[in-house]
């Protein structure tokens, strides 16, 4: 069966595509931009992708080889190219679907088992963690890590396996399209208002997606949040004294790294101290606080909760190194900005200094007011740590300089392709 993934340079769709290749099925897929991702998919044997906007890039590989399945994320979805090379290939007779039929396809076909996990925040990292476990038990295991990580690839596929791990996103109600054996929520708040325009809309649709999971390890705290029943949940608030013995920096990492700790405990039945041991020699993953160079860190973030997660780690490890903290920030989208402006009051606390930038821009309704840079520092509680800035020579000359003066400077952005994270690579590593 020959597989085509559109947008195949993506985070959710490249390790897909990495997976099927290792299945056994012909790849191909396309993306409109080259990335170091599209030539590490080239270095391992997915060598057939096309770097182009055409409307019919799909049938060029087309009449090399027939496509019997096109896979795209809901991001390809919402773009309006996206929708063009999406119905060209339906003209064409070609099967389309988006991503989530895909995985349950591979899901049903292996008699694989999902362990999901979902929630606002940390589910990446917490996903990673997952999988570090298991592959630390040399227990087989198939599953898709949406950053790249230093201990494997992105994506696995293990034909010994009996789980697959998967980082369920909510956006587009992705994870709605499952039904999983473990699920963990490793922490709730309202996200995505453009999917669900009320709080509520957004934990209805968790309410959904815990109904569709055998069993749910979460926090008391989201539990509370949620308004959820006990059925069949593990709350985590009676372990939480155990995180005093995991040794990773920042509070919002451990609690990640218990969820993980516990998952693996109740499928394998392994004991808690020996996952804590295994965990504790986490390696991290791609920007989450990853040093680029010395003292100058990234870390993905972009709303109150997530950015609070960060700057604890960023505390902790700035602290330890006994040096100033400098934080420059890049929000992601206008549109999140009119939900949380409110909420970003204590969120840099620690920092000595903040500089912020305008936001990444996608995916946005032009006719939206563009909320600058001063008048969301305005919304922080002590406004006189923080200024605007851009990404610019200045902005470079002043990180150096804080490098130099022996400070530690954290990045903190969200965003994709051309964000906050791509520019400090390209100034500070080449």
């Amino acid at each position: 069966m020959h597989i085509y993934f559109l947008g195949i340079g993506g985070a959710g769709i490249g390790p897909l595509a990495e997976i099927a290749h290792q299945a056994g099925y012909i790849v191909s897929g396309s993306d409109k931009q080259g990335s170091d991702y599209i030539r590490y998919l080239k270095k391992h044997g997915i060598d057939d992708i096309s770097i182009s906007q055409a409307e019919d890039i799909v049938n060029q590989t087309k009449q090399q080889s027939p496509i019997d399945w096109l896979v795209y994320s809901s991001a390809v979805d919402i773009e309006e190219l996206g929708k063009k090379q999406v119905a060209y290939a339906q003209k064409l007779g070609i099967k389309c679907t988006k991503r989530d039929q895909f995985i349950s396809y591979l899901l049903d076909k292996n008699n694989l088992k999902m362990i999901a996990i979902a929630g606002t925040h940390g589910k990446t990292t917490t996903t990673a963690m997952i999988t570090w476990l298991f592959l630390k038990l040399n227990e087989p295991i198939s599953y898709l890590i949406p950053a790249k990580v230093n201990f494997g690839a992105m994506g696995s596929f293990i034909k010994e396996s009996k789980y697959f791990i998967y980082e369920a996103d909510e956006f587009d109600r992705n994870f709605l399209s499952f039904h999983p054996r473990l699920s963990l929520i490793s922490g709730v708040s309202w996200d995505h208002h453009e999917i669900y325009p009320t709080r509520q809309e957004y934990i209805n649709a968790f309410h959904d997606f815990i109904n569709q999971s055998q069993q749910t390890i979460i926090w008391d705290s989201d539990q509370k949040y949620l308004g959820l029943k006990e059925g069949n949940i593990f709350s985590q608030n009676d372990h939480e004294p155990r995180i005093k013995d995991i040794n990773l920096a920042g509070l919002y990492n451990r609690r990640d790294a218990w969820l993980a700790i516990y998952a693996v405990h109740q499928l394998k039945g392994v004991p808690i101290d020996i996952l804590i041991n295994h965990i504790n020699h986490f390696p991290g993953l791609s920007r989450r606080m990853e040093e680029i160079v010395p003292n100058l860190y990234s870390d993905y973030a972009h709303t109150p909760e997530k950015i609070r997660g960060a700057m604890s780690v960023a505390n902790e490890i700035a602290v330890a190194k006994d040096k100033p903290l400098v934080v420059i920030y890049e929000p992601l989208t206008n549109r999140r900005q009119k939900y949380i402006i409110n909420e970003y009051q204590d969120c840099f606390n620690g920092a000595s200094h903040l500089y912020w930038l305008p936001s990444y821009l996608a995916r946005e309704d032009p006719q939206e007011r563009i909320i600058e840079p001063q008048e969301l520092i305005n919304h922080l509680k002590d406004p006189t740590i923080a200024e605007p800035a851009l990404r610019d020579k200045k902005l470079e000359e002043i990180i150096r300089h804080h490098l130099r003066e022996g400070h530690m400077v954290v990045a903190i952005a969200g965003g994709g392709g051309n964000s906050l994270d791509d520019w400090l690579r390209d100034k500070f590593r080449n």
